[in-house]
């Protein structure tokens, strides 16, 4: 058991505290651990860090600035048993000790007592191995709903049913990345009545242990980053969370959507989004049956083989048309003019494939907008050539001009055909469709389509007059 704080900093064990002048050149505090509130204290090496130690550390008055007026975080425990210290000490109601080396509680009255209005807490990458331990944290912080715990050693202990009673208070709960067994999950969904959000990501899962028990509390589940290829055990997953709001599967490979729409809709009644990021989906009838999900508003679908083929714009009009119910793709809003032009795009897609290849949305599309005639291609590219007219002493010649040149240029190109010198030549063009006469194209640097050039113009070339 570590050194409790009520030993540190009691006012009858005063002899149990060295102390020292305050010094940071050791950040590591290896054995004389810096409270911050103006000695330091030496500490059992063996015991590690404890949960109390970090936080006096983290939230010490020259870490954490005291803060005056409106949002100011400090809490100031009421009471006769007050610490002579604990008006020293800033605590948020969100505290964040992730990266700590924190392997034991310490002294629990003292974390009641520093820690009675904290809400979430952030332990996660810390050396926690032991749900013993955590459970002192958690049974000593009352007002408690949000703890992550992700990235700590959790798997080489047992957690049993008396010590997940502890966590009924949470509503959000972290696990990524623990190795925790499906049997501690459900140990801790037994006893946890209120939970809302629940991350199991990372955790090397190829299957689902399904329970007896339903959990109706849970309407978020992120089971990221695991190995759940197969449908039938994201099928589990509906039968124990029939609640569920979110559901985020991405990054599990998974190959197929097995069940029927019937069968899709009695799973999961309440699904409002769904993230298969990267999933392993390549048929479009796995995206046609999410259209029996009744409550589907969100879809996420970056990332599978199935829209590998297609662009970017492709990719998304094809979706969307398929999901007529969906309001956000992959993070993006649909509005109802990017539905629209989605599904016209979609008809015109599959218009020349032959009756029995197009998709079943097709009909249903074709009844509502009809049958589309194909898009005429018009080529908006600026004319880079054109067919005009020379005039020149009472000659006319033909000539296809290049419009990307300046006014210098053509006059070099003409040089040779009028027989007059680039510095003795005068150019006039006439728009035939203009309501004025020939325009003097004066300015040598100015190019031939900034004067709307068109096939069939003429252009009237005369010599200076000396």
């Amino acid at each position: 058991m570590c050194a409790g704080f009520s030993e540190i900093l009691g006012g009858n064990s005063r002899e149990k505290v060295k102390f020292m002048k305050i010094g940071r050149k050791n950040p590591q505090f290896p054995a004389d651990r810096s409270t911050g509130l103006g000695f330091q204290v030496t500490m059992d090496p063996s015991c590690g860090r404890s949960f109390m130690q970090v936080l006096c550390e983290k939230y010490s008055p020259e870490n954490f600035p005291y803060r005056r007026g409106p949002g100011a975080a400090v809490h100031v425990p009421p009471g006769p048993q007050v610490s002579p210290m604990k008006d020293r000490l800033n605590l948020p109601s969100i505290l964040v000790l992730n990266s700590c080396g924190i392997n034991c509680a310490g002294d629990e009255s003292e974390i009641a007592a520093f820690c009675s209005h904290v809400s979430e807490l952030d332990l996660s990458h810390n050396k926690l191995d032991n749900w013993e331990e955590v459970s002192k944290i958690v049974s000593s912080v009352p007002q408690l709903q949000f703890l992550n715990l992700s990235s700590n050693p959790l798997h080489l202990s047992v957690l049993g049913r008396s010590c997940a009673r502890t966590f009924a208070r949470i509503r959000n709960l972290v696990l990524n990345n623990c190795k925790a067994s499906w049997e501690t999950v459900h140990t801790l969904l037994m006893e946890l009545p209120e939970l809302e959000e629940l991350f199991l990501c990372l955790n090397d899962y190829n299957t689902v242990l399904c329970s007896p028990v339903c959990y109706h509390s849970l309407k978020l589940l992120h089971i990221t980053d695991n190995n759940l290829q197969d449908w039938s055990e994201t099928r589990k997953l509906g039968t124990m969370f029939p609640c569920l709001d979110t559901l985020v599967l991405a990054n599990n490979n998974l190959s197929k959507i097995e069940d029927s729409e019937e069968s899709l809709a009695r799973l999961f009644p309440n699904l409002r989004s769904i993230s298969l990021h990267k999933a392993g989906l390549n048929s479009w009838r796995d995206i046609e049956k999410l259209n029996a999900l009744p409550k589907l508003e969100e879809v996420r679908l970056l990332g599978i083989p199935l829209v590998e083929p297609y662009n970017t714009e492709e990719r998304r009009k094809l979706v969307i048309a398929r999901l007529p119910s969906v309001s956000k793709l992959n993070g993006s809003v649909v509005t109802d003019g990017e539905r629209e032009d989605s599904e016209r795009f979609f008809l015109r897609y599959y218009m020349n494939l032959p009756k029995e290849d197009v998709p079943l949305r097709y009909q249903e599309l074709v009844t509502k907008y009809g049958n589309l005639e194909p898009l005429v291609e018009v080529d908006l590219r600026p004319q880079n050539k054109a067919n005009v007219d020379i005039h020149f002493e009472e000659k006319v010649e033909k000539m296809s001009i290049r419009l990307d040149q300046t006014v210098a240029e053509f006059k070099k190109q003409l040089k040779n055909l009028v027989q007059l010198s680039t510095n003795n030549m005068r150019l006039y063009y006439l728009d035939l469709e203009a309501p004025f006469g020939p325009e003097e194209m004066k300015l040598s640097t100015r190019f031939l389509h900034s004067y709307n050039v068109h096939d069939g113009d003429k252009i009237y070339v005369e010599p200076k007059i000396k």
